[in-house]
């Protein structure tokens, strides 16, 4: 005889020798005179027993819900396979007790069938699989879930992930789980079809979906395959469509992925337009700094304008073509301007709009800090910076500082992080810079075989944030002297006795640490030898050039910050024996040349990477050359 309850695998049973009779019509209160816990033989008993909240001495009612209860509280752990309550015996009002719990299994190792290494470990970090931990019903299903949804979000729509357990034989109570993964083809998108679209047509509302594509035979860089997070992104992007055209109501009422064969299916999609709406009154509310007009002409927005409400966004918060109302006050210190549209009227395709302002009061910038430079050193980053302490706060200038530490290329551009922080209490704001540090430095060694030319190697260095008197701070070494972004490089190029090259240049882009004044000088040296000629020494005819340079570039302000110019001055000497195939103007003798150049060019591009504005140009203005031209000739006998 025995009484089921909370679970299929959790039960109360009465001990078969015991003489117990049991009224379901009259429960009786019993007293608790002994609790025992058998099945368990990993888990402490003592531990278990103080999860069913019951003890020696307390009072129960049986049939009752106090056991019910505590099977429910040791079952919610997860940790156990099957659960018995036995009433071994009762003596007059006691009752004893007994807790049979069989324990689940628990994790030993895992491994993957079916897919390639480099997948197993993305999915790895995703399941977090932990040795020990319990093998539950929630955790084998959470684990086929997330593996068969990163093969869903890359286009394999039908895959199959089968889990297995066998014992583990060398550790007791444990597992090992299989993961079998069969992948199957990824299924592709046969056709796009749309519902209830009478202003665009099926082929301008499929442009917009730039993640999903019909696969079609002329298609042939055109990626077709199905995935789910970007085909949710991509209906957003019909409905913003819809939305910057003046529909602002659209909505898609239903969409449907139906299967066409085993590797193609279909989609389509239900649009309810909706009616196009206009702009019509604009009003301001709010506004004592500029006045309406001159706001309204920030705006840009006439009567009569198709409604769009991406066009208001761009010209209320962030117009990257021109200026925009956010930045109009917050390049002037309105730190705490804040700015809410609201609809006052929609009448007929006509809606009016009401600005409303809160203007606050300027803002100075107090303290500006830079972190997660943990190479670079604090000044290389604040020296470029346009937000100093003390000046008004600038939105522009905040993109602008962002625009110059990208530049400097020792940061990933992508992680640059602005967080200012407001002090509302004193007028003031706090700047932080968090900053990703990335290398940028260079290696080169490289060789070849280059037939009748031997062997050719290539050794080259180039260090683009050295520090040169880091060089006698152990704190600088790491592992060379870095962090105050001067530029170091050194290139050798041989090919055995027919030609050597060496060059060596160092660049310091704040001569004297005051201004963004640049200076470099490099030395080179090279010899070319001819051995299919002779001097009369008997020696190959050869061609040395040796020299230097030295540039000086300054940053102007005139007609903007983003122009620089280089001045140049450079010395070369040329050195001929005997070398008509190597040098053809003159085959004896020695030349010096002296070059000076000026150069002005104008960098916007706001990253050196993946610019995705500005332009660079360039422009010699002067250059001036200055030759001594051999001086002795040298018989060949």
């Amino acid at each position: 005889m025995f009484l089921l309850v909370g679970s299929a695998n959790a039960q109360i049973r009465f001990n078969k020798g015991a003489d117990i009779q049991l009224d379901y019509a009259n429960p009786k209160k019993y007293e608790i005179g002994g609790i025992t816990v058998s099945g368990a033989k990993f888990l402490d008993p003592n531990a278990l027993l103080s999860i069913t909240g019951l003890k020696i001495g307390d009072e129960i009612t049986v049939p009752g819900d106090e056991l019910s209860r505590a099977i429910q509280k040791l079952w919610e752990q997860g940790i156990l396979g099957d659960i018995d309550v036995t009433i071994t015996k009762i003596e007059g009002n006691y009752i004893f007790l007994d807790f049979y719990l069989q324990e689940r299994p628990r994790l030993s190792k895992f491994a993957f069938n079916g897919i390639k290494k480099s997948q197993a470990d993305d999915i790895r970090e995703k399941i977090r699989l932990i040795r020990g931990k319990v093998v539950t019903d929630a955790l084998l299903n959470n684990t086929k879930n997330t593996v068969r949804n990163y093969f869903l979000d890359k286009g394999f729509m039908n895959v199959k992930v089968n889990i297995t357990q066998s014992p583990d034989s060398l550790l007791p109570n444990s597992v090992v789980l299989t993961i079998d993964v069969d992948k199957l083809n990824k299924v592709k998108i046969e056709e796009i079809s749309f519902e209830g679209n009478d202003a665009f047509a099926d082929n301008k509302l499929e442009r917009k979906m730039k993640n999903s594509k019909e696969k079609k035979f002329y298609k042939i860089f055109t990626a077709s395959k199905f995935l789910r997070t970007a085909y949710q992104e991509d209906k957003q992007s019909i409905i913003d469509f819809y939305n910057s055209e003046g529909y602002r109501d659209a909505q898609i009422v239903s969409d449907s992925v139906y299967n066409i064969s085993d590797d193609r299916l279909g989609i389509h999609i239900k649009v309810d337009e909706g009616r196009k709406y206009y702009f019509r009154n604009i009003t301001w509310s709010g506004n004592y700094i500029y006045d309406d007009k001159y706001l309204a002409g920030i705006l840009g927005i006439k009567e009569g304008s198709e409604y769009s409400k991406e066009v208001l966004e761009k010209r209320l918060n962030y117009n990257p073509t021109g200026l925009d109302i956010t930045s109009l006050y917050m390049d002037d210190g309105y730190l705490f301007f804040q700015i809410e549209p609201v609809e006052v009227l929609v009448e007929g395709d006509s809606i009016d709009i009401e600005m409303q302002i809160t203007e606050g009061s300027q803002a100075r910038i107090k303290n500006v800090t830079v972190s997660g430079n943990d190479k670079t050193s604090d000044h290389v980053v604040l020296r470029e910076l346009r937000t100093v302490p003390g000046q008004k706060f600038s939105r522009a200038d905040l993109i602008r500082s962002q625009r110059e530490i990208a530049t400097l290329g020792y940061f990933d551009p992508e992680k640059i992080g602005i967080n200012p922080v407001p002090n509302p209490a004193d007028g003031t704001v706090d700047i932080n810079y968090s900053l990703v540090e990335r290398s940028n430095d260079q290696i080169t060694l490289s060789g070849s075989w280059g037939g009748s030319y031997g062997a050719i190697a290539t050794v080259g260095l180039i260090l683009n944030n050295f520090s040169l008197k880091g060089i006698g701070q152990r704190d600088k070494w790491k592992p060379i002297p870095v962090g105050d972004g001067q530029r170091l490089a050194l290139n050798i190029q041989a090919n055995g006795k027919r030609y050597q090259s060496y060059s060596f240049s160092f660049t310091e882009p704040w001569l004297g640490g005051r201004k963004p004044n640049s200076f470099t000088a490099s030395v080179n040296s090279s010899i070319s030898r001819d051995f299919s000629v002779r001097t009369a020494e008997g020696k190959p005819g050869s061609l040395k050039i040796a020299g230097g340079s030295l540039n000086l570039g300054r940053r102007l302000t005139w007609p903007d910050d983003y122009f620089i110019v280089n001045h140049s001055l450079s010395y070369y000497q040329y050195h001929t024996e005997a070398a008509f195939n190597i040098f053809p103007s003159f085959a004896n003798g020695t030349s010096n040349n002296v070059t000076f150049s000026n150069i002005i060019a104008r960098n916007s591009i706001d990253q050196p990477t993946y610019p995705r504005t500005g332009s660079e140009v360039s422009l010699t203005i002067i250059a001036t050359n200055f030759g001594f031209y051999p001086m002795k000739k040298l018989q060949i006998k």
